[in-house]
This record gives C-alpha cells, structure tokens and sequence, in this order.
C-alpha cells in the first residue's frame, strides 16, 4: 500500500497565490483597522494641541498645510473610508445579506471602487 501522506515541507509564497477579490478586501478591512488603531495617539495629540490656543491652532495648521502630510492625510481618509466601508459590507454578510458568491464578489468590488475614488478625490483637492 503506498503512503498517501507526504511529509515533506511545501513551500508557500504568498505573492504567488492569487486571492479573489473578496479575501483581499478582508485584509484590508483588518489592515485598515490596525493603520486607524494606531494613529488614535497621534491625531488626538494633534487635536488637543490644537485646541490650546489660537498659536497652537495656526501651528497645527501649518503642520498639516505640508506637502508630505498632506498625502498622510489623504492615505488616512482613504484607510478610513475603505475600513468604514468594509465594515458594512461585513455587517450586512453577518445578517446574511451578500453572502452568495456572486454578491459577495460585487460588495468587495464596490468597496474597492469606493475607496478608489476617495484616493483619487482627494488627490485632486490636494492639487
């Protein structure tokens, strides 16, 4: 009888396996999730010292009128909307709304296209 179990190692590499569309939304939305987890400290540091005073107000402002934070910015905006938006697309999949493959397919397209056209919107309103 031949031995069906193989014991040898495999070798996965994971740019090579190609995911639909649907898995790669899903790790974004915990991508996202971890980029927005870890900028909290950061963003409130900022809001409080700009509610200090009206200097502290203008130096935040010109902190955030440069050009690399700027696209920060716009990168944030884009991590927010694509994690918000993921978010209800898997709310709806827990009520069993869009669980089909086909659906779900369709969701993960939409919430991609979405966050596309924030990146690209706010491109435009930083030129």
């Amino acid at each position: 009888m031949a031995n069906t179990h193989n014991k040898k190692p495999v070798f996965l590499n994971l740019l090579q396996i190609r995911m639909p569309v649907t898995a790669v939304v899903s790790i974004g939305h915990r991508f996202s999730g971890l980029i927005l987890f870890i900028c909290i400290p950061v963003l409130i540091y900022y809001l409080d010292k700009s509610l200090q005073s009206a200097e502290e107000f203008a130096a935040v402002l010109n902190t955030f009128s440069s050009s690399p934070v700027k696209w920060i910015a716009i990168l944030l905006i884009w991590v927010f909307v694509h994690h918000l938006v993921a978010g209800i697309r898997f709310l709806f999949i827990d009520i069993d709304i869009g669980v089909d493959k086909k659906s779900a397919s369709i969701s993960a397209w939409l919430t991609l296209l979405v966050g596309f056209i924030v990146l690209v919107g706010g491109v435009a309103c930083l030129l």
